[in-house]
């Protein structure tokens, strides 16, 4: 009953996330799509990725323990962002965004959302941001990375 409330909880989050990435933030910058099957970009990424990301998300894109619960400073810790986590669960758009902006103060239900995830605005170019999370999605497994390319497939489609 627990890992369904849990998956049930970061479903939530994850709806709630998109809704209020909808309205966030004020420009829109063109569709950004991924290029795990670049090895060049995957390179790159990977050596950002390990300089940037890793200290927080770990060196097998593993995560913080008990990422889903808010820590004592009331943040939530970083996310896997691996097949565990939930990144696939997101177009690629919106986990360019994340990266690029940073996350909301608040979630689309007006709650606010505390996280340590920095901007990367002026830190990396929209290049650096692909090649990242390119690399991330490359060490995804194929049944992972097709729903993945399907959901990209549906929000390019509204």
């Amino acid at each position: 009953m627990r890992p369904l409330l849990l998956a049930g909880a970061g479903v939530a989050i994850g709806l709630a996330a998109v809704a209020a990435f909808g309205l966030w933030p004020p420009k829109i910058d063109p569709p950004k799509r991924l290029l795990p099957g670049d090895a060049q970009v995957v390179a790159l990424g990977q050596t950002i990725y390990e300089t940037r990301c890793a200290s927080c998300h770990g060196p097998n894109l593993e995560g913080q323990p008990n990422w889903r619960e808010q820590g004592p400073d009331g943040r939530l810790p970083a996310p896997p962002h691996d097949e565990t986590g939930h990144t696939w669960h997101h177009p690629d758009a919106l986990l360019f965004k994340l990266t690029k902006y940073g996350l909301p103060k608040e979630m689309g239900n007006g709650e606010p959302y505390f996280s340590n995830m920095p901007a990367y605005e002026g830190m990396l170019t929209d290049e650096d941001i692909i090649a990242v999370l390119s690399y991330i999605k490359s060490r995804w497994p194929q049944e992972i990375r097709q729903r993945h390319d399907t959901l990209n497939a549906q929000m390019a489609a509204q």
